[in-house]
């Protein structure tokens, strides 16, 4: 299916202990190729996207496409895969480069996270965004990192604090989803939080 990989593409399991960032459940790396086959399986499955993350059908082969580009790693975006000690792939982390203003000192990072339904529930959500911001914050020079959730969603609430983040308002009818507007509230944890 892939003709020229290029190197970060063509890595095998196990992972470089190196690659992987540690929190005390969960583990976050990168993703590898032999884990594209899971996420595209993930990508349209309603289950797995929970109701807050239900934003239409995802075209086959996305994933596959922006591994072959980037790694699904890159300083402007990148996805994480979720890993229990134990191994088992139970979600994703993400991040995005956003600006409140020109210039480099403006850049922030939004995340978002999607776990599996049978892990939901554990911790792994708090613990996998505290690792996430913490990778965040020791990459790069950024001073804020930023997440989004549903005004009903109480877990994901609560996973953002208990992880450090603080909310800091209500972002009025900010989402269409399942044929609706929705209100969000906009968290953030800052350097040294």
């Amino acid at each position: 299916m892939f003709r020229q990989l290029p190197y970060y593409a063509q890595e095998r399991f196990p992972l470089k202990e190196e690659r992987m960032r540690h929190g005390e459940q969960i583990d976050l790396r990168p993703v590898a190729i032999g884990d594209l086959d899971q996420m595209e399986a993930w990508a349209n499955d309603p289950e797995q996207r929970g109701e807050f993350n239900l934003f239409g059908l995802h075209m086959g082969g996305w994933y596959a496409r922006r591994f072959a580009e980037t790694g699904l790693l890159t300083d402007e975006q990148g996805t994480l895969l979720v890993q229990t000690k134990e191994g088992a792939i139970v979600g994703s982390v993400t991040y995005r480069r956003v600006r409140h203003g020109s210039g480099e000192s403006n850049r922030v990072f939004q995340i978002g996270i999607s776990l599996s339904p049978t892990y939901r529930g554990r911790g792994y959500g708090a613990t996998a965004q505290r690792v996430l911001a913490e990778y965040l914050f020791a990459t790069y020079v950024i001073e804020r990192i930023e997440a989004e959730t549903d005004v009903s969603n109480i877990a994901e609430q609560r996973a953002l604090e208990r992880a450090g983040f603080t909310r800091e308002g209500t972002l009025r009818r900010a989402q269409w989803r399942n044929g609706e507007w929705h209100d969000l509230f906009l968290y953030s944890k800052l350097r040294g939080e």
